[in-house]
């Protein structure tokens, strides 16, 4: 019994996430560790999560994120801000290792792309939780 060319492509396309998944664990934590914010809430960090898991979009996530940044300081603001980070990994390193999923197995990134995006940010949802009550 063979594998039908999708169902290849899907394995490939997982296995690729898979194999990317330290990285996204490393980005999302450096970005909490080394960015300024208030005092950022688990539930407002999961919020964000239940964006990402409701749209095919990475602009509404990077819409929602600074949307955020406009009703009060606690995703910190500017250069250094967490939100300003989680945008530049959004369009800079996962886009980039999606892209490259998405070569490797000739296919559209966009899907690869969102799947990173809501692993990192759960990932970031669960480092936020052990930095407010694990870490003391």
């Amino acid at each position: 019994m063979s594998l039908s060319i999708e169902s290849k492509t899907e394995l490939q396309i997982q296995k690729g996430i898979r194999q990317a998944e330290d990285d996204l664990v490393i980005w999302i934590q450096a970005a909490l560790d080394n960015t300024k914010y208030g005092d950022l809430e688990e539930s407002q960090f999961r919020n964000l999560v239940r964006v990402s898991d409701t749209t095919e979009s990475a602009e509404v996530i990077k819409n929602f994120i600074r949307y955020q940044v406009g009703r009060d300081k606690k995703w910190g603001r500017g250069k250094e801000s967490l939100a300003e980070k989680i945008i530049e990994d959004i369009d800079g390193n996962i886009k980039k290792k999606s892209q490259a999923i998405a070569e490797c197995c000739q296919t559209d990134f966009k899907p690869i792309w969102l799947e990173m995006i809501r692993r990192y940010l759960g990932y970031g949802a669960r480092h936020l939780k052990y930095k407010r009550d694990g870490a003391a």
